[in-house]
């Protein structure tokens, strides 16, 4: 029973951020930890409604009304065991989900919605204060194999249902370690990385066998790891980063992906690497892109020391608020959302394009010519009369998201072809032309958010389950047809 007043009696209150000057001079995470008050007061706002929109919100179907009584209760123990049930890493998307389930929260239609994704955060941060995480305690082996490859929150999670299923399980990750883009694609003021570490370890307790550096398609065909195991599971995400090749000027030394920035940058503060192979200390930075990635690029470049930092956007100003009649509750609101790194500095240019990069004599970036936009239909985009402008610029960085998956050796090994979305296509059971092989998250999905690809690696791993007819139980998985629309 939710406490029938709690909404009326608490306003929305997120914990504090640490400040300004003191988080730009680390990489440590900027949120301060809640206390246990606040969040009894936080999970008390939640009114159990009748049809918990939330629910539709959540692609893992998260007991979001469920936990937050037990936390309002003070049952933490219990908080967990729910929240495990549907989610293997709450850790992970308490952290990075855009949090779709506090957009559809009922209390939002006319108050601040439920800081669902706080509660979250806090019930596993409980959970693993105590020491390590705990394995769950396996079924007896099947007698079956399965490989996944890659190694990021979809692969993960299919690793560990299969394994808990009594699968002999192993995950191949091109990488030097594991993680995916969790790893060294978010840095770690947004996300440190014993989070992973703690994970990893209990996969390994519960029978999992990771194997890094290795890059199917090249140091092992995919043709040979099918031959090897019962079932594989393809969780190699959706890598295909997008460019800008007809800019005037893209062949210029400065302009530099995303990934390739961000990775370095990781390495650096995971010890692998002395010093970043592309840094903006000192530096005037464009970063082309407003979403997550854009973001993280601007935090870094501030950790950095940059001289100055620009994000280019092409879509208009958002509003502060939902706007009701275009974009009605439960739907994802369009609005504009800042995160911490915007509040750390720089400035955010809606509305604009680069019509061309400048460069010095030598070939090297020296600055960009701006043009504020319309975007019309079909991502057209008009040129505003008179706004042209040059701003300096010495480092740009392209964070305008994913076309779809790699293509690679290892598709060709199995004859499988990307869709024109450029994923990997499979049937309503997650499972290719190629019978055996499975492919989830990302790179079927495309580019998504955490709690999918949780949600496709835990829905893939059922299919595999039933493929392989060893009975027992797993989670239903997921079938396209019922994926929520509002999360499309």
């Amino acid at each position: 029973m939710p406490d029938p007043m709690g909404f009326m009696k608490y306003r929305r209150q997120l914990p504090l951020l640490r400040p300004v000057t003191e988080r730009v001079a680390d990489w440590r995470d900027v949120y301060q930890r809640a206390d246990s008050q606040l969040i009894h007061e936080q999970a008390a706002r939640c009114m159990n409604c009748g049809v918990p929109y939330c629910h539709n919100g959540c692609p893992l179907g998260n007991l979001i009304p469920d936990w937050n009584d037990l936390v309002r209760t003070g049952d933490w123990e219990r908080a967990a065991d729910v929240l495990h049930a549907t989610n293997n890493f709450p850790e992970f998307t308490g952290r990075l989900c855009p949090a779709p389930c506090e957009a559809a929260c009922v209390l939002g239609i006319g108050d601040d919605p439920v800081t669902i994704k706080q509660v979250e955060v806090e019930i596993i941060n409980r959970a693993t204060d105590g020491g390590p995480l705990k394995p769950f305690p396996v079924a007896a082996p099947s007698g079956r194999s399965v490989a996944v490859v890659g190694s990021g929150p979809a692969g993960l999670a299919a690793a560990q249902q299969l394994a808990r299923a009594g699968h002999a399980t192993t995950v191949y990750e091109r990488s030097d370690a594991i993680g995916g883009l969790l790893r060294y694609g978010i840095p770690d003021f947004k996300f440190e990385k014993h989070h992973i570490d703690q994970r990893v370890a209990q996969l390994e307790a519960e029978g999992v066998t990771f194997v890094t550096s290795c890059h199917v398609g090249e140091d092992v065909s995919l043709a040979d790891l099918r031959k090897q195991h019962d079932a594989v599971v393809l969780a190699c995400g959706a890598l295909d980063a997008r460019d800008v090749p007809d800019t005037p000027g893209r062949e210029l030394s400065g302009i530099h992906q995303a990934m390739e920035y961000l990775e370095g940058a990781n390495r650096v503060v995971a010890g692998s690497l002395d010093a970043p192979p592309i840094s903006a200390e000192g530096r005037h930075v464009i970063v082309v892109g407003g979403g997550d990635t854009a973001a993280d690029c601007l935090g870094t470049a501030h950790r950095q020391g940059a001289a100055s930092v620009q994000l280019v956007e092409v879509a208009p100003l958002p509003p502060p608020q939902r706007d009701s009649a275009r974009n009605p509750w439960p739907t994802w609101p369009i609005m504009l959302r800042s995160g911490s790194a915007h509040e750390e500095g720089g400035e955010r240019n809606f509305g604009c394009a680069i019509r061309r990069f400048i460069g010095t004599e030598d070939g090297k970036l020296q600055a960009v010519e701006l043009v504020d936009v319309l975007l019309g239909p079909g991502f057209t985009l008009t040129e505003v009369e008179g706004t042209v402008r040059e701003i300096p610029a010495d480092l740009a960085l392209l964070a305008i998201g994913f076309g779809g998956t790699q293509d690679g050796a290892h598709l060709e090994q199995v004859e499988l072809t990307r869709n024109r979305r450029g994923t990997i296509d499979t049937d309503a059971a997650w499972q290719t032309d190629a019978p055996g092989i499975f492919v989830a998250g990302d790179a079927r999905r495309g580019p998504s958010l955490i709690v999918w690809a949780i949600a496709e690696g835990r829905s893939a791993a059922a299919a595999v389950h039933e493929y392989l007819g060893t009975g027992g139980a797993l989670p239903s998985p997921i079938t396209p047809s019922s994926m929520p629309l509002a999360a499309h």
